[in-house]
């Protein structure tokens, strides 16, 4: 059980796909009680995911976070829960980037890619149809030239033709500059702003809240949490993830499979963290 003295203002964050919710959607009833036991003790959980802002928030809403904050694209945008707005939050920070450099190499070693770029609150602009349920929101197909015309808060790359291990080994090969970015599970490339991540985007958000380095814990399984379990006071990393993602953690859990999440949730506090 959670000791309310000790998670107050803690700062968790938390990643969702394959953290908290299954790869089909589901996010288990011990989960939303672990969450709302640490929500009611009084530490500050904020989801950090790779999904937009649209995707995220319902997440949210459905594990019982009517308020605070959560870090979506992959620190890229940073909004706050607020349940007296329609929409139910309000974004209060973007970062963008000009995305075609990175595309048109990317395009020239991928020409059977897909490309989609973040339309903020709305869903994506893409060179083609995704496959159902890898993108959320509205996909809006246009010519590449004005894909990457306009500043962007993440582009996602998908080539079904290739392995995560290839997609790895292309962007070493041709070099990304002035971005960062994460592979996928699959041959999926998430790219954000040089120097963004959820670790940058929740630095921001710890000493906004005036949370202590100390008092931060972070829960994710793949590439796009490395830097926030290296960031984390304690960084916890999924049972199932890649192994250069739990060797940038301080521990590791169970899987997905069996709620791994539960009793690392139900930990903190019990020592301060």
């Amino acid at each position: 059980m959670t000791h309310p003295r000790a998670a107050a203002g803690t700062l968790v964050a938390l990643d969702v796909d394959g953290t908290l919710m299954t790869y089909d959607g589901v996010l288990s009833a011990a989960v939303r009680d672990a969450v709302g036991a640490l929500r009611d003790a009084g530490a500050h959980v904020v989801l950090a995911t790779g999904r937009g802002v649209r995707s995220a928030v319902p997440v949210a809403l459905d594990l019982g976070l009517t308020t605070g904050w959560v870090v979506c694209s992959n620190g890229a945008v940073t909004a706050r829960l607020d349940p007296a707005r329609p929409e139910g939050y309000e974004v209060t920070e973007t970062i963008t980037f000009d995305p075609e450099p990175a595309l048109r190499v990317l395009q020239l070693e991928l020409p059977d890619a897909l490309f989609a770029v973040e339309d903020l609150g709305r869903g994506f602009r893409v060179s083609r149809p995704f496959p159902d349920a890898e993108l959320t929101g509205d996909q809006r197909v246009m010519p590449f030239d004005e894909l990457v015309a306009q500043p962007a808060t993440r582009v996602v790359v998908r080539d079904p033709g290739s392995t995560p291990e290839e997609f790895r080994a292309l962007v070493e090969r041709v070099g990304l500059h002035q971005v960062s970015y994460a592979v996928g599970w699959s041959a999926w490339l998430d790219l954000t702003p040089g120097g963004v991540s959820k670790a940058s985007a929740l630095e921001e958000l710890r000493r906004e809240l005036g949370v202590e380095p100390f008092a931060t814990v972070a829960l994710g399984d793949g590439g796009n949490d490395v830097e926030m379990l290296r960031w984390a006071a304690r960084g916890v990393a999924m049972g199932h993830a890649p192994e250069h993602v739990r060797a940038a953690a301080d521990e590791v859990c169970g899987t997905i499979a069996d709620d791994g999440a539960v009793a690392v949730l139900r930990s903190i506090g019990r020592s301060g963290l």
